[in-house]
């Protein structure tokens, strides 16, 4: 499928190289023995492909690469930004499902006042005033009844405290997992939008370079009808053709900021802002080695997809919801109170006086000091909803959820195996169009180079060299086309097996490919 780097890179500088040294056009009658430009400066190009320099940058304008844009996709995507928030969400509901084994911390006060008929457990009717406060640990402490609202207070369901902890571990697991996807779906997307600004920048490339060689074409032309050496209506001919060149130009122009504004969008730059790539040309960038095959790809992205990991915590957690739907019934319900504080009151009956339990009377101030006090409280108990019926239902809910949480995992499964295959397949069929293409800019530049002789011997006319000059143009276009379309396909093919580690990519160098030292 894919073949070695140096082999793609030596295709492309040749490729590169050729199409410099045949963009030019034959001498006019005038200027015979004067080489054009471009044939001048053939060499001096041919020279400079092993560079890359800064493009010419005008105002308004931004140079950027591809490890520039994946990391400025890292730092500022929203949708990146935001799949980090899910993550630091789910994190805080786990740290609160396992803070329910604390209790709870109450403090406060509470006075009650009361005036008026009360009635005895003996069912005597007495006319009290009466007063309490109570000041500390918890609150709601009157008369002779605990403290309502404890000062260090349980009030938990034990099976559901438990499993609610276990199913938050599930949930952050399942959203650094989705994180995980999100972000190699958003680096995909600035990838292939890198790549198609590419795409754009090199047809602009080569649309300018296309018009020069209508503007030398259209020149020759009318050169050839001044002199009567040719027709006005080939002169005519080559005008059209210049003009639609210009107009591929300015449609190129519109594509390439298009594709400008959309990488922007991704990167949450300006759209104004009009983004330079500095790569010096479009080579094939090889990712994923030759020697594997698919059914080893596949097997990778089983491993390394983050949607699988996504989908096998989704179904830890229903498990554990199951679990926790039989087990309810058995699971307790437990509430623990302990209050400590300074309890004081009194009645109008103390200050009249009353026969207390030892038979003496009793009389005290109208309202007593605060004297501590302490009071524990723990209930436990057991529920069934609904007569056992809702805890029944419950459990049949969470089968159904276990069930839907298997067949998502085994529709990823299947949506990741086809994506790999079809990512494998468009590679190989991207690869096998490189050396299409490749021969196709080859043997139409061979085609110009003859009519250029032709021209040069005086053995046809300028008018005759449009055809391959067009054949030319549109062979360099699908070369270029085919670079960038087997760049996205290697990206897609990546990023479908889960950007597995290079060590899992790793294979022996082919034998063919390993020279033999003792031969010179």
């Amino acid at each position: 499928m894919n073949p070695a780097p140096d082999g793609l890179f030596r295709i492309a500088v040749f490729t590169l190289a050729l199409y410099l040294s045949t963009a030019s056009f034959a001498q006019d009658p005038s200027r015979s023995a004067t080489k054009p430009a471009l044939l001048q400066t053939s060499k001096q190009d041919s020279a400079q492909l092993g560079k890359t320099s800064l493009p010419n940058l005008a105002a308004g304008e931004l140079p950027i690469d591809l490890a520039t844009a994946l990391r400025l996709a890292g730092s500022q995507n929203p949708q990146l930004i935001l799949s980090r928030e899910r993550i630091t969400e789910a994190t805080a509901i786990q740290q609160l499902t396992a803070a329910q084994i604390l209790p709870n911390l109450n403090l406060g006060t509470n006075y009650d006042l009361h005036r008026g008929a009360l009635q005895q457990s003996n069912g005597n009717i007495l006319n009290v005033n009466r007063d309490a406060l109570y000041l500390g640990l918890g609150s709601g402490a009157v008369g002779a009844g605990t403290v309502n609202i404890p000062g260090l207070q349980y009030n938990l369901n034990v099976g559901t405290a438990w499993f609610d902890y276990l199913r938050s571990k599930q949930i952050v697991a399942r959203n650094i997992a989705l994180a995980k996807s999100s972000e190699q779906e958003t680096l995909l997307r600035v990838s292939l939008a890198y790549c198609e600004l590419l795409r754009f920048e090199g047809r602009l490339a080569i649309a300018k370079q296309n018009l020069e060689d209508g503007k030398e074409l259209s020149r020759l032309t009318n050169a050839y009808a001044q002199v009567k050496q040719g027709r006005k209506a080939d002169a005519d001919r080559a005008n059209v053709e210049l003009k639609r060149r210009e107009t591929a130009v300015i449609q190129t122009e519109a594509d390439a900021k298009i594709a400008s504004a959309r990488l922007c969008q991704l990167l949450s730059l300006d759209p104004t802002t009009r983004l330079k790539p500095i790569d010096g040309w479009v080579v094939p960038e090889p990712i994923v080695p030759n020697p594997i095959s698919l059914q080893e790809l596949i097997a990778i992205a089983l491993l390394q997809r983050p949607e699988l990991e996504a989908r096998r915590a989704e179904i830890q957690e229903a498990l554990y919801a199951l679990s926790h739907a039989k087990l309810l019934p058995f699971s307790p319900n437990v509430l623990i109170g302990f209050s400590a504080g300074g309890f004081g009151g009194g009645s109008n009956l103390i200050t009249q006086g009353f026969i207390g339990s030892d038979g003496k009377p009793q009389v005290g101030p109208r309202f007593g000091n605060l004297e501590s006090r302490s009071d524990f409280d723990a209930v436990a108990y057991w529920t069934l909803q609904n007569l056992g019926v809702g805890n029944v239902a419950q459990v049949h809910i969470n089968q159904s959820r276990v069930r839907q949480a298997n067949l998502r995992q085994i529709e990823t499964l299947n949506r990741i195996c086809t994506e790999v295959a079809e990512s494998h397949a468009r590679a190989a069929a991207r690869y096998g169009a490189l050396d299409t293409t490749a021969k196709a800019v080859m043997a139409g530049a061979e085609g110009f180079r003859e009519e250029l002789i032709r021209i040069k011997g005086r053995e046809g006319l300028p008018i005759e060299v449009i055809d391959s000059m067009r054949l030319l143009g549109r062979a360099r276009l699908d070369y270029l086309d085919t670079i960038v379309d087997y760049n996205r396909a290697q990206f897609e093919l990546y990023v479908a097996l889960g950007q597995p580690p290079a060590d899992r990519l790793a294979r022996p160098v082919p034998s063919e490919l390993v020279p033999n030292p003792n031969k010179p």
